[in-house]
């Protein structure tokens, strides 16, 4: 794959994986009334819509810098057990098999953008 198709691709990922983060991690911090509901459901406390919303926001800042790669790495782990654990809880209380996907295919997106992150460091550096 050509240089320029591999930074074209991995920008476009971060750009639109860091935008849905952040929006997301704002929802919570503002107890957005879906999440609300979405957390009364699967059995959450309101609150814990707040902590992990300014995770996310922070883990959102994280991969769109590429100054520091260990930060970036702990963001993407830490993106890989909230969307995980989405699906396990959604899975716990009987949600049906679309709900339980959709975390998963957004963790599929985060292993792509994973990939060329690290192919785009890869020839940063060559």
């Amino acid at each position: 794959m050509k240089t320029k198709t591999i930074k074209i691709i991995y920008w476009v990922l971060t750009v639109i994986f860091v935008l849905f983060m952040a929006m997301d991690g704002g929802a919570g911090i503002a107890r957005e009334k879906t999440g609300q509901e979405v957390m009364r459901h699967l059995g959450y406390p309101i609150y814990i819509m707040v902590i992990t919303g300014v995770f996310k926001v922070l883990g959102a800042i994280a991969i769109a810098q590429n100054s520091l790669k260990t930060i970036k790495e702990w963001a993407f782990a830490g993106f890989f057990i909230t969307f995980v654990g989405a699906s396990a809880s959604r899975a716990f209380v009987g949600d049906s098999i679309g709900l339980l996907m959709f975390p998963l295919v957004i963790l599929v997106v985060m292993f792509i953008l994973y990939y060329f992150w690290k192919r785009y460091e890869t020839i940063k550096t060559a």
